[in-house]
């Protein structure tokens, strides 16, 4: 029996390794075991459909950034003059059927993964993060299709924008070599869909020639959004205005609380007939990982040190003129070096390569907007801690036909929105859950030389979050789900329907994360399973597409500090797309940092 004195002693040293396995329980970044010597530069992957114009041979490139980002925290951007190819035989003139941007990129050594962003004369191109290197190399190619941006691509005299902020010093060895290129495709054979009759894609009359066809309903974060930006059937906007940072720390604003509103004061020309927000977010610091946070009494009355606190419940919010317009519960990315860093090699995590961008549809406010006078924009992040990198890009669309056009809103209310916590919790066991929901309605008109037709804009969303810890806090697990269903629909004058897209989403997500003693004193074990996905479904009436990407990932990891000492991992996953057109199905699996099957056809696979 140990005596009193010795007891005491060894239950506090016991309560204070739980409370350090608590708080190592929490989702974290973490830099990846060294490679074996003499291995060769591996090679990563985000799966994700091949884009419309990846089957056809690009006329001309256009390379735009070529940089390696060794010691660049705290210093401007990278920047460069930009100016379109001149046209030649070989380079077309725009209007392009399609332009893609490709970055490539490589780095050996050791190193964190880290955000980066493309931004072009202020308005982001690209948002995306690295993988982390190894001494044996990696290097990877990303494509995202830029057409959307062709009016800012078809200007001269602009400066094109990279921040890659990296660190380099005896223990952070990585640099990251960056080339960034722009593919030009030609208009001549019609569409970006080989094999596709234009006519074929769909017909939307007096809409579609001022741009009004709500192809572009949904952004950049999925497949079937992806497809819509594609279609034949939409032009790009006219203009694109940035709601950016003029700052030498790239053009991102950056969010440090709940009550940072960051804006622009843009002023809207006359002959506006559409407006529509890309709002552009990614998550660091202590809320990289915000949908597993848990309230801050639990942290305080455990009298843990971490940070990553006040809920697990954000909401990105977008303001004109102190108003709320819309607001987006972002896609939980998870970059290279979060949760555990062997699950990422070679397969990345849904989204790491090309970050999502949400369309905001802002065409019902054109009659606040039109009147000559600058209007401020705003973007801020609903119970937001340190912190949040945000920006958005204002596409406008104008009537050619006249100088100035008309336009009212006639239904603007204050969204709907609620948010219910429940908290409940014992030292370090207990449960934490959220649920909130938001619902709104906004209408407008716009009378041009397409006629007076009418914007209706809804939005409803609802998010379900919990978090359980067990086992005196070294157990625990997150689940989220998130739905949504935005629809766009213009009526004429007459009431008659003349364009209707709906967009609905689904982000399920499941983190499981236990905490084990280690080898040594040193060191702990953790044993993590992390499941999540990404479907999306667009129709417009006449044609529906849809995407559904789950990843599954599984296995252990023994850490010093933030340092992964060695492990095991398993990642699963299967990518599939679908439209009246065309399929496509990949299935994909890595093993311990290899590549064990990968395979992918033109029938869609249903499930992992």
């Amino acid at each position: 029996m140990q005596p009193p004195a010795a007891t005491a002693v060894l239950l506090l040293l016991l309560f204070l390794l739980a409370a350090a396995a608590a708080a190592a329980s929490f989702p974290d970044r973490f830099r990846k075991r060294p490679s074996l010597p003499g291995r060769s530069p591996q090679q990563y992957i985000e799966l994700t459909r091949p884009l419309p114009s990846s089957l056809l041979p690009a006329a001309c490139a256009h390379r735009i950034v070529a940089h390696s980002f060794a010691h660049t925290i705290g210093s401007p951007p990278f920047s460069a003059p930009y100016s379109p190819p001149p046209p030649s035989p070989l380079c077309p003139s725009p209007p392009w059927s399609a332009v893609v941007l490709e970055l490539s990129a490589s780095s050996r050594g050791d190193q964190y993964d880290r955000i980066a962003a493309v931004w072009l004369g202020g308005a982001e191109l690209l948002r995306t993060s690295t993988a982390e290197p190894n001494d044996g190399g990696v290097f990877w190619t990303v494509r995202k299709d830029v057409t959307r941006y062709s009016s800012l691509l078809s200007r001269s005299n602009l400066e094109v924008t990279m921040m890659l902020e990296n660190i380099i010093n005896d223990e952070f060895t990585g640099i990251y070599h960056v080339n960034v290129t722009l593919l030009f495709y030609s208009n001549e054979g019609g569409g970006d869909r080989p094999g596709v009759p234009v006519n074929q894609l769909s017909d939307r009359g007096s809409a579609s020639n001022l741009g009004l066809g709500l192809e572009e309903f949904g952004g950049n974060g999925g497949a079937a959004a992806e497809d819509s930006v594609n279609s034949a059937t939409s032009s790009p906007a006219d203009l694109i205005f940035p709601v950016s940072d003029d700052g030498d720390r790239g053009s991102w604003f950056r969010i440090e609380r709940a009550s940072d509103l960051h804006s622009k004061r843009i002023r809207i020309p006359a002959n506006t007939v559409r407006a529509v927000l890309e709002l552009c977010v990614s998550f660091h610091g202590n809320d990289e990982f915000w949908y597993s946070n848990p309230p801050d009494s639990y942290i305080r009355e455990n009298n843990l040190t971490t940070g990553r606190g006040n809920g697990a419940y954000r909401e990105v919010l977008v303001m004109i003129d102190g108003n709320l317009v819309g607001s987006e519960v972002p896609f939980p990315v998870v970059f290279t070096g979060g949760i555990n860093p062997l699950f990422w090699e070679p397969i990345v995590a849904i989204g790491a390569f090309v970050l999502p961008s949400y369309d905001i549809e802002l065409t019902p406010f054109l009659g606040t907007l039109l009147d000559c006078k600058a209007h401020e924009f705003a973007i801020g992040v609903a119970d937001g801690i340190s912190y949040w990198l945000v920006n958005a890009n204002l596409h406008l669309w104008l009537d050619h036909g006249s100088k100035r056009v008309q336009a009212k809103s006639v239904a603007y209310a204050p969204p709907a929105h609620s948010v219910e916590r429940e908290s409940q919790f014992k030292e370090l066991d207990g449960s934490f859950k959220v649920k909130a929901k938001r619902r709104e309605q906004f209408a407008g008109w716009v009378k041009s030389s397409a006629g007076n037709l009418t914007t209706i804009v809804s939005t409803e969303y609802r998010v379900k979050n919990s978090i359980t810890f067990t086992r005196n806090g070294t157990d625990k697990l997150v689940r989220q789900k998130m739905k949504a269903r935005r629809g766009v629909r213009i009526k004429d004058e007459a009431g008659v329907s003349l364009a209707r897209a709906i967009v609905r989403r689904s982000y399920p997500l499941r983190v499981i994360t236990s905490t084990l003693p280690g080898s040594k004193k040193d060191t702990y074990v953790v044993v993590t399973n992390v499941t999540h996905a990404q479907v999306e479904r667009y129709s417009d009436g006449d044609s529906t597409s849809s995407v559904r990407n789950v990843q599954d990932s599984r296995g252990w990891m023994e850490v010093r500090d933030h340092n992964v000492l060695s492990g095991t991992a398993d990642t699963r996953q299967v990518y599939s797309y679908r439209d009246e057109f065309f399929c496509y199905s990949r299935k994909a699996e890595a093993a311990d940092g290899k590549l064990v099957g990968d395979n992918s056809t033109l029938s869609c696979a249903s499930s992992l």
